[in-house]
């Protein structure tokens, strides 16, 4: 029965998720979630180890989540309920996007959507930031930490232009020098 749950759950996610893994990732939380194949804690976690991994997040997140699950075998069903959509959709776009591309209500579709992604990555920083207390206002060591982090973060990523995979490298080891 899990197997079953978890292939139409990561179907309906595959279907109904548009603009990238990091939009997908509040749909995939509140089916996890609501599953209670995970806690709120241990879904950050597993994000922090997609967004690490090679490969898209959204897939890695639907590995792991299966792998948490129910294995091997629950692994391989969440990815294929994952891919299974896009794949379909992907194929049938191709078949019809060269011959409709131009025209003007085809582009005020891709224009309407392109808001709702920013808000889904938007929304699912927050949510992570308030999984990890960074939306805690009672000061704390631990708080203030994280938003030393944080902002260093920030700043390499937006102002020196490093590399994601440096900041996460840097912020690992920080990590393991301040809570070990």
């Amino acid at each position: 029965m899990i197997l079953l749950d978890l292939f139409i759950t990561f179907v309906y996610i595959g279907l109904v998720s548009f603009g990238g893994g990091y939009a997908i990732i509040p749909v995939i939380q509140q089916e996890v979630l609501k599953h209670k194949w995970m806690t709120a804690q241990q879904f950050t976690d597993m994000i922090a180890i997609s967004g690490m991994s090679p490969g898209p997040i959204a897939t890695n997140s639907a590995i792991l989540v299966g792998y948490n699950t129910e294995g091997l075998l629950g692994a391989t069903i969440a990815v294929i309920g994952m891919i299974l959509p896009s794949l379909f959709l992907v194929v049938l776009v191709a078949t019809f996007f060269m011959k409709f591309h131009h025209k003007p209500i085809v582009k005020s579709i891709f224009y309407g959507l392109r808001p709702i992604v920013a808000s889904l990555v938007i929304y699912a920083a927050l949510s992570f930031a308030h999984t990890n207390h960074l939306l805690n206002l009672t000061f704390s060591w631990y708080t203030l930490s994280l938003w030393i982090i944080f902002g260093l973060s920030f700043i390499a990523l937006i102002k020196f232009r490093w590399s994601p995979l440096y900041v996460i490298l840097l912020s690992g080891l920080v990590g393991v020098v301040l809570y070990s």
